[in-house]
């Protein structure tokens, strides 16, 4: 029986964004905007459309100023993109975005493939953007990438996370996110995790998990059972990481909300759409994706 004290469910579109970034065929500019107004019609509150990065690094996310431009900007949607430095964050506020994600690795490893500079100077320069944007009038999604592991380093001390989570805090963050970047966590890692930072941040969380061996369902349920209401997801079971080897997508949204609206906890999100946008995604890169609920209802 639902515990009618646990409340909704909110759950984060990322398809647009870690979705896209993995594959080697690159969308177009209307590919993307097609996407993200499908999605807007699913019934989600927040998508994240793209990222603000060096287009040569990233080409999947190149002109995400033109596809935040191109919207049909659906009422109760917040458009939001992930940013890394200054010049990102210039793109973003100049695009006139409300909301970003701004992400720093747990691990020293990942921190140099990813941007390219140590996790204390990807710190500092976090608590600078987070404040800049505060400053710009930006609602903030603070993140730690690998917070449950890494496959460079393996595990990672809560103390870093705990120490990531507190800059945030101070910088002004409106809420703190943590990944699973390498999809390496289980159930129980996740409830320790979750149990051991404990009221050290009194900011919204979120957790972005990626599903690796296979257990990123099991782990939102874990989390869900250890108080935590918000996800991030992508419609297919799209992702990973340009800079992890090996990395699988996330958790596919439409299993999320069928475990969701199979236990009774609402989550404002239509399946039915959600499983049409997959299908239309796999007759766009000519593969079947992981995720389980549109191909066991036969919609694909």
């Amino acid at each position: 029986m639902l515990d009618e004290k646990k409340p909704a469910v909110f759950i984060e579109e990322d398809a647009p964004r870690d979705g896209l970034q993995n594959e080697p065929g690159i969308f177009s500019v209307a590919e993307r905007i097609e996407l993200v107004n499908a999605l807007s019609r699913c019934g989600f509150r927040r998508i994240q459309i793209g990222a603000f990065v060096n287009p040569r690094r990233v080409p999947q996310m190149a002109q995400t100023e033109r596809v935040f431009e191109g919207l049909d900007r659906y009422p109760g949607v917040t458009y939001s993109a992930l940013v890394l430095n200054k010049k990102g964050l210039d793109r973003a506020v100049s695009a006139g975005l409300e909301h970003v994600s701004i992400f720093v690795s747990a691990s020293e490893t990942h921190s140099r493939e990813n941007s390219s500079c140590s996790v204390d100077e990807a710190t500092i320069a976090a608590r600078s953007l987070i404040e800049q944007a505060k400053s710009c009038g930006l609602t903030v999604q603070a993140g730690v990438m690998n917070a449950f592991g890494c496959r460079f380093e393996g595990s990672i001390p809560p103390r870093r996370v705990l120490k990531l989570m507190e800059v945030y805090s101070e910088s002004g963050a409106d809420e703190v996110n943590l990944a699973d970047t390498s999809g390496v966590a289980h159930p129980g890692q996740i409830a320790e995790m979750l149990s051991e930072i404990g009221n050290a941040c009194e900011l919204p969380l979120s957790l972005h998990l990626h599903d690796t061996y296979g257990f990123a369902l099991a782990n939102v349920y874990a989390a869900w059972n250890s108080g935590v209401n918000r996800f991030d997801a992508c419609c297919g079971g799209l992702g990973g990481c340009p800079f992890i080897p090996g990395a699988a997508g996330n958790v596919a949204t439409e299993d999320v909300v069928h475990l969701f609206e199979s236990m009774g906890v609402p989550t404002g999100i239509s399946l039915e759409c959600m499983a049409e946008v997959v299908c239309r995604l796999e007759k766009k890169i000519g593969r079947c994706l992981p995720g389980r609920y549109a191909r066991s209802q036969g919609f694909c």
